[in-house]
């Protein structure tokens, strides 16, 4: 049997995964116009006019696709037959359903605060119930030598890493085509990582998302059409979440939790300096304002929307480099031999 390349079934994972985002977009907007899903102006909104918020669902819609077509394709022609893989990805779909489905309610609804974030912890429970649990990772001074945790610690530092980035992710959301573009970049440069380590699995997913927020971008770039709201925003935030808690599993995944903080690092650094800003000011840490570095770049430096999202475009873009560099990036390169295969849990 001929083993097929990674490189052309990323390419289709990315393609399908657009193209089906593209055309649900409209389809969602006008659902959600139609009904009143929309997103009103205010105070701590950055649009003047309300703005359709369930852009998530078409987010999902591209991603889960994808990734149900390729995944299909693959293990009716036996090129994967390793259980571990396939576990991950179905676990992967399905904590992403659950999420998505808290996020949409929270659009449509509304919810409290700490409704929400219990709505949060109950996924991720279910998520560290499945297996998507830090078990050790790599010593990022020592390679070869891993640091272990014990129970009940690998659990709860799980349960804050998955609660920590949906909310990362959901509190950079503030500016059309932000988090759209961000996801694009950030998970691109995770899937090349992950091909360079040999495992598929994981660029497989992230191909999926990186496909579905490119495919909405066109509408959600400024001035947008629709925003991802909550929905898009917790799935998003999953996604990467476990795609890092996955990786901590996988021995050849350089240096563990290190490269996903990196690669991620405006959001995660973004919502440290906005907890301790809200805390120190005796404001409750859910209570929005307009204090994020992208409100920032705007109301203070003075770059229009447009501005501000670019530049933080090539941020994301130099710390995607360097997470590449930081993850061995010379072993990195090997997606471009030609011998890289997804057979049956065969590494590359």
């Amino acid at each position: 049997m001929t083993p097929l390349t990674l490189l052309p079934i990323l390419g289709v994972v990315v393609a399908l995964a657009a193209l089906t985002a593209a055309f649900a977009t409209p389809l969602v907007r006008k659902l959600a116009t139609h009904v009143g899903m929309v997103d009103e102006t205010g105070d701590r909104r950055m649009h003047e006019q309300p703005k359709p918020r369930i852009g998530g669902i078409a987010v999902f819609l591209g991603f889960a696709f994808a990734l149900f077509s390729v995944l299909g394709y693959l293990i009716a022609r036996n090129q994967l037959r390793d259980f571990d893989k396939i576990h991950d990805v179905i676990g992967m779909l399905f904590g992403g359903t659950l999420i998505l489905m808290v996020g949409i309610w929270d659009d449509i609804m509304g919810m409290r605060p700490r409704n929400k974030f219990i709505a949060q912890i109950v996924v991720a429970g279910i998520s560290l119930l499945y297996g998507f649990v830090i078990k050790d990772i790599e010593n990022p001074f020592h390679r070869g030598d891993y640091i272990h945790f014990a129970v009940p610690f690998n659990y709860a530092l799980s349960l804050i890493w998955y609660v920590g980035m949906m909310n990362a992710i959901n509190f950079i959301d503030g500016l059309d085509g932000l988090l759209s573009g961000l996801t694009a970049i950030s998970g691109a440069s995770l899937a090349i990582i992950a091909v360079g380590h040999g495992h598929p699995e994981l660029a497989l997913v992230l191909a999926a998302l990186v496909g579905g927020a490119l495919g909405f971008l066109p509408f959600n770039y400024n001035p947008a059409t629709i925003i991802l709201g909550d929905s898009g925003a917790l799935f998003i935030g999953y996604v990467f979440a476990t795609v890092s808690i996955i990786g901590t599993s996988k021995t050849a995944f350089t240096i563990s939790l290190l490269i996903p903080l990196v690669a991620l690092a405006l959001p995660i650094l973004d919502t440290a300096v906005t907890i301790v800003r809200r805390t120190s000011m005796g404001k409750k840490i859910t209570e929005g304002d307009r204090g994020h570095f992208h409100h920032q770049l705007v109301f203070r430096f003075g770059l229009n929307v447009r501005q501000a999202v670019l530049l933080i475009y090539v941020l994301c873009a130099a710390l995607g480099i360097v997470a590449f560099l930081l993850s061995g990036g010379v072993a990195s390169l090997r997606l471009a031999q030609a011998g890289i295969s997804v057979m049956a849990g065969t590494p590359p």
